[in-house]
Formats: structure tokens, sequence, C-alpha cells
């Protein structure tokens, strides 16, 4: 798979270690469920959906355009342990996107857990985990912001695997988790979080404290299933009505309309940046 996050070796390393707009519905009550101010309406895409290391160049971008086959695509909007440069990714790409019709969704690389075992820049602690999840979730506020996606604009923070049977280590992870949606929230962006359905992804899906939990998921499973719902591997009853990401393959490298890119494919029914 590409470098999105970490190294594609240290990426590996960690995951063997764990073995159209719409109004929001159960996702929305979930993000909105805290006193704010007015939440903008959700702006949701469902259909397939790509994730790049590098945010393509615009010609790419239009040459995959005219080609249809994917209307969404996520971008990596910061964050320490980004994992590529994105000499494309600008105020002035995004809009050009949006114009053309790409429904854009925005990642995160925030602190990963003090356990995990991968190579990063940035981790927390049980000590500071509240504070970092907060100074992250306000970099990814800027960051976002400046990109020109405005609030009620989803955030979705990445979090790689990592041991969740350490409880000392997935309870800090939980805590930096919430602290991150918190702050988000408290300044109407929605929260969402990327992670694998073996071990981060599962930690927020099974959490019985539901507490300042990002109200959308987006799982990482590779089995190749292009869905959001018949290999959802928890609850039904959790992130229905427009709030879950499956990414279902892995360095997949495509060629459409002459440009070659290196992706991670996605089906997806979620919230995207709301784009001004």
């Amino acid at each position: 798979m590409p470098k999105h996050r970490l190294s594609r070796k240290n990426r590996y390393i960690a995951l063997a270690a764990t073995s159209a707009v719409v109004v929001g519905g159960a996702g929305f009550a979930a993000q909105s469920s805290m006193a704010a101010p007015a939440w903008p309406t959700q702006k949701t895409y469902t259909g397939r959906a790509f994730d790049a290391c590098t945010a393509p160049s615009l010609t790419a971008m239009k040459a995959w355009k005219k080609d249809a086959y994917y209307g969404g695509i996520a971008v990596y909007v910061g964050g320490k342990n980004r994992g590529c440069a994105q000499p494309n990714l600008t105020r002035s790409w995004v809009k050009s996107v949006d114009t053309i019709g790409w429904r854009v969704i925005p990642l995160y690389v925030g602190a990963q857990p003090p356990c995990q075992k991968s190579a990063n820049k940035e981790r927390f602690t049980a000590a500071s985990a509240a504070s970092v999840g907060a100074n992250n979730a306000n970099d990814a506020i800027s960051k976002a912001s400046a990109l020109g996606m405005k609030a009620g604009s989803p955030i979705y923070l990445n979090m790689e695997s990592y041991n969740t049977a350490d409880k000392a280590c997935n309870d800090a992870t939980l805590t930096y988790v919430r602290s991150f949606t918190k702050t988000l929230r408290a300044k109407t962006y929605r929260a969402g979080l990327y992670g694998f359905s073996s071990s981060s992804a599962k930690a927020i899906a099974t959490a019985k404290d539901r507490t300042d939990l990002p109200g959308n998921l987006w799982y990482a499973l590779w089995n190749g299933q292009e869905t959001t719902t018949k290999d959802w591997p928890w609850n039904p009853k959790l992130y229905t009505d427009h709030s879950r990401g499956h990414q279902y393959e892995a360095n997949s490298k495509e060629t459409r309309g002459g440009h070659t890119i290196t992706i991670d494919r996605n089906s997806w029914d979620a919230p995207v940046a709301i784009i001004g």
C-alpha cells in the first residue's frame, strides 16, 4: 500500500501485531449531542472513493473525473505523522476539484498510541492523551479551514493499528480520541475516525462508553468487498444513516484517462467536506 501515514514496512508491522447532500440522521445526532452553535447541514456522499498518499495533480483529477468510476477523494490535510508531501493540496486545488464534482474527504494523521510498534514522529502518553488530542484537533481545524473546508465538514482522525489488548494503551487511545472529537465538535466540525477493523476501528466500535466518540467510522478491512453494510463487523445499529466508510483494498495501481495513481479503494456512505 502507499506510504499514507507510516512507511509501508512499519504499517505492515503494526497491522501484524494486532492479528449527495442529506440532513444526517443517527450519525448527525451523535455529532450534535453536546451544546454547540447551530450545525450546518451535513453534506454526504454515497459511492466509490479513493485515497492516495499525495493528492494527485488537478490534471489527473480532471481525467479521472471524466472516467466517472470514483466520485470521492480523501486527502491528508495535516498531522506530524503524515507520510507524504502535498505539493498539489492547496485551497485552489480543493475548490477546483469540488467544482468539477469531486467529494472531498479530509483525513488528519494525528499522534499515535504509546504501544504502537510502528515508527512515527508524534505519540501521546496516558498523561498527555487529552491535551495532545485537543491540540491535534485545533491543528486539524486550522489546516482544513485554510484549505477552504468550512465548519460542518468532517475531519477523519487517522489511527493506525495498535495492541488493543494492552488496556493502559487502549484507555489512553480512547482518551485521546475523545479529546480530539470533543474539540472538533466545539467548533462545529464533525468527527470521524479511520482505523483497522482488527484494532483501532474495533476499539471505537466496541467501546461500552460511547461518550465523545466520533460519529463516523471509516474501517480498513481489505477483503475486496465494495460495501459498508454486508461486512460490517460490529453492532448493526451503530454508525447507521450515512456514517460509514470502508477501505476494502489497498495499494491498487490504476490508470484512468491516461493518468496512473497508486490508491486505496473505498466504499463510502458518510459526510464529506463542505467547500467554500
